[in-house]
């Protein structure tokens, strides 16, 4: 049973920052890919950053030289450092990975966390 928790959310003023960090565990064989999503009220869930299993990384023109995804391979975390937040990053965060439970490509999924509240706000 393979489980994503994600932390560090909160409130913190505009050009701000935080750190985000999801650990998933459970019966992992192969993480193929980590990322981040964001969703706001009354809006669509949107992709901020991912980062694969050869470190290549891929970031929403909206964060682009402001936020940063980094991973610990040994403690399969995804990290997202988050600086100069703004009030339009104001959002619940959430965590995803790609991943296999065996070598198997057949048992490759996507699993979620259940997200954090990041507010940006004087």
């Amino acid at each position: 049973q393979v489980r994503l928790v994600e932390s560090g959310g909160g409130l913190v003023q505009p050009g701000g920052s935080l750190r985000l960090s999801c650990a998933a565990s459970g019966s992992i064989f192969a993480i193929n890919a980590m990322g981040w999503y964001r969703q706001a009220p009354g809006n669509q869930r949107e992709l901020v950053a991912t980062i694969t299993n050869r470190g290549g990384t891929n970031y929403a023109d909206s964060v682009k030289g402001r936020f940063t995804i980094s991973r610990d391979n040994a403690k399969n975390t995804v990290y997202l450092q988050m600086d100069s937040l703004k009030p339009e990053d104001t959002a619940v965060y959430f965590c995803t990975a790609n991943l296999q439970t065996t070598p198997y490509f057949t048992t490759r999924k996507d699993y979620w966390g259940q997200g954090t509240q990041v507010t940006v706000s004087s």
